[in-house]
């Protein structure tokens, strides 16, 4: 179904954490009659990050009801132990934190084993160098705009220059890997971000919170 993965160029990848959560299945309904190709869930475990979001029964409903490609992205400890389980429940790619994993090349072997699409990603605060080992055994960066599992924050202007810094290390060791970026994404910044060399930008209250979330999707993908 997803064979074209590599080839997409702009994606933008609605977060569910930003959605009504009284209405789930709207939202999974909006998504899939959207310009958006994928369909974002955070996974909070109130260890790793502050903050407790969504376990696997949520990730079960979803998955009844969207059609869209299912991006998610675990902020819990011991990712190891928790593969097999959100691949079952629905995960299509699944990106863990660098910082949360004592052996990342055991993580990223694991949800090969389970057949979907690896991702990595690092808080703001961590080196983009710290990657490097990692770049040709992924299928995609998401590079966090904003510190995983906060509220309320405003896009670190930082974000450029790592993404450049990124882009340059992609190039160079997996250029078939994409780039996500997550965290104060919106239609101020998305041309910005899609020039420098972004695929996939995860975009939450931009997309829900707009007048019309559908035209929001479709002007981001066309900024």
């Amino acid at each position: 179904m997803f064979s074209n993965f590599k080839r997409m160029k702009r994606i933008i990848s609605p977060s569910v954490l930003a959605a009504d959560f009284s209405n789930l299945k709207s939202a999974c309904e909006m998504i899939n009659r959207s310009d958006a190709e994928w369909f974002h869930i955070d996974v909070m475990d109130g260890v790793f990050v502050p903050n407790i979001s969504f376990g696997f029964p949520v990730l079960e409903a979803i998955k009844k009801h969207c059609t869209k490609f299912i991006d998610v992205h675990i902020m819990i400890v011991h990712p190891e132990k928790y593969v097999k389980r959100f691949a079952e429940a629905g995960a299509q790619m699944l990106t863990f934190h660098y910082e949360a994993a004592e052996n990342p090349d055991e993580v990223i072997e694991l949800i090969r084993q389970q057949g979907i699409k690896v991702g990595i990603t690092i808080n703001p605060d961590i080196p983009v160098e710290s990657l490097k080992p990692y770049i040709d055994k992924v299928d995609m960066v998401l590079l966090m705009s904003v510190f995983a599992g906060y509220g309320g924050q405003s896009f670190i202007e930082e974000t450029y220059e790592r993404l450049k810094t990124l882009k340059k290390m992609i190039d160079d060791l997996n250029p078939k890997c994409l780039i996500e970026i997550d965290g104060g994404v919106s239609i101020r910044n998305s041309k910005q971000l899609f020039d420098a060399g972004a695929n996939v930008l995860v975009a939450g209250s931009a997309v829900f919170n707009a007048a019309d979330p559908m035209q929001m999707i479709k002007n981001m993908l066309n900024s």
